[in-house]
């Protein structure tokens, strides 16, 4: 699927009132409030609507987030105004973003998967590249055994993430969390009910 056609297809999905992700934080973020600091800088990947992004900027961080839907993001400056925060929110494509190195005290990726493969490895080296020594990064995305509940995710085996897969990603960070699990979900319309995913919180060496 080439990029307008994913673009046009998430503007689809994004085109209701209700926020299709929720409106709050991934809870992995919640759980590992000590790590975000007020003043560090974050980066969300893939953000859609904003949930994230939102609240990390109400910690006190500055933040950037990027989504290529403009539905999405539309919808992310209504949640932002809600909150009373701000956010650096920029239209663009993941598969041409530039991860800047070295910029970022924390980086942020939960379940943005729509890329193959080939392209999720790119993703993986500039989230590495971009987060500052030190710097924390935090992802959640659902696992093969996904498929047999339904509740959320892509369809494609390929696009799903193993614990195996996470950590040869990231050689030589330090792990601070790692939890392979079947739990409930209730985060909103696109993400309810018994689902299989994997949670990963990195420190990168200094």
């Amino acid at each position: 699927m080439d990029q307008a056609t994913r673009r046009e297809t998430w503007n689809q999905r994004y085109a209701i009132d209700d926020y299709i992700f929720g409106k709050e934080p991934s809870e992995l973020l919640v759980r590992h409030k000590s790590l975000l600091r007020a003043g560090d800088t974050a980066l969300s990947v893939a953000d859609g609507e904003g949930r994230n992004s939102a609240y990390l900027a109400q910690l006190g961080m500055n933040v950037t987030s990027f989504d290529f839907s403009d539905t999405a993001i539309a919808k992310a400056q209504k949640l932002f105004d809600e909150r009373r925060v701000s956010v650096n929110m920029v239209e663009h494509d993941i598969e041409t973003w530039p991860w800047t190195p070295n910029a970022y005290d924390v980086v942020v990726g939960i379940f943005f998967q729509f890329l193959d493969p080939a392209a999720r490895s790119k993703a993986f080296a500039g989230i590495a590249q971009t987060a500052k020594p030190g710097g924390r990064i935090f992802l959640r995305g659902y696992t093969p055994k996904q498929l047999e509940f339904k509740t959320g995710g892509p369809p494609e085996v390929e696009n799903l993430y193993t614990v195996d897969l996470l950590l040869a990603a990231f050689p030589g960070f330090e792990l601070i969390h790692l939890a392979d699990q079947i739990t409930e979900l209730n985060e909103g319309p696109r993400h309810t009910g018994m689902s299989a995913f994997v949670d990963l919180v990195l420190r990168k060496p200094i």
